[in-house]
């Protein structure tokens, strides 16, 4: 499906802001993320999505981070661009499926580097179902901190780490977390499998979601290349997941 490029702005040190405009009907949950073919490369680049306006003619928001050459292609592209994208894919945040999603009233939501985009848009939707999140957001540095304001924005709560202390609280989101124990009653997660079980150890008996990275080629479950273990046997993460429910994974 084409998508055209019409802003792709530095936000942070190769961190990179790109909305599109295109057909983005099949886009039904925070969580999900696209699938991009890039020119001269063969696999297409896996980026989550962190907003969408839903429409024949809608538009993407997506933040990404320059890793490697395709990534750091990527944030060469001037607006005008059109893109070839696989759009709506993965098992996104459950919002309303769960007796324990929808009894939670103060949801804390934590993103990890390039994992704080996706609760951009998880934020947009409980504040719309009247729940009541705070946001921790964990960078290394000041420098790295982006779309705080953002958040801001919404309405909601902000933490911000740094392991170095330059802002906020020193140390990891698992210390943020440490400040607000007792005050939240689900947990929602996206980043870096370590920082994901560390804050998996943290909210121990708090139900959640944690959605996982992982190297994906085809992006819909044909290849298998992206499979993992969890207690209910084997699950591929980009179709199955990318977000597994606190019960079910294995660490």
């Amino acid at each position: 499906m084409e998508f055209q490029v019409t802003e792709n702005l530095l936000i942070a040190p190769r961190v990179y802001h790109m909305r599109l405009t295109g057909d983005t009907r099949k886009l039904t949950s925070p969580g999900q993320f696209v699938q991009i073919a890039l020119p001269g490369y063969y696999l297409r680049r896996p980026i989550s999505v962190c907003d969408w306006r839903p429409g024949e003619n809608g538009t993407l928001d997506l933040i990404y981070k320059a890793v490697g050459h395709g990534t750091e292609d990527m944030g060469e592209l001037k607006p005008g661009t059109v893109l070839d994208l696989l759009t709506g894919l993965g098992n996104g945040f459950d919002l309303n499926q769960r007796d324990e999603v929808t009894r939670s009233q103060f949801p804390l939501l934590i993103g990890g580097g390039v994992g704080a985009p996706p609760m951009y848009a998880l934020c947009k939707h409980l504040l719309a179902g009247l729940k009541a999140p705070h946001v921790i957001l964990g960078f290394n540095t000041a420098e790295e901190v982006f779309w705080k304001r953002e958040f801001e924005a919404l309405g909601a709560p902000v933490t911000i780490t740094t392991a170095d202390g330059s802002m906020g609280v020193k140390g990891f989101v698992t210390n943020g977390m440490a400040a607000l124990r007792g005050k939240y009653d689900y947990v929602y997660a996206c980043g870096p499998e370590p920082m994901l079980h560390a804050v998996y150890d943290e909210a121990a008996g708090i139900p959640g979601q944690y959605s996982f990275e992982e190297r994906m080629a085809c992006g819909f479950g044909v290849c298998m290349g992206c499979s993992c273990k969890t207690k209910y046997g084997s699950k591929r993460i980009c179709k199955a997941g990318p977000v597994l429910f606190r019960e079910e994974i294995l660490w």
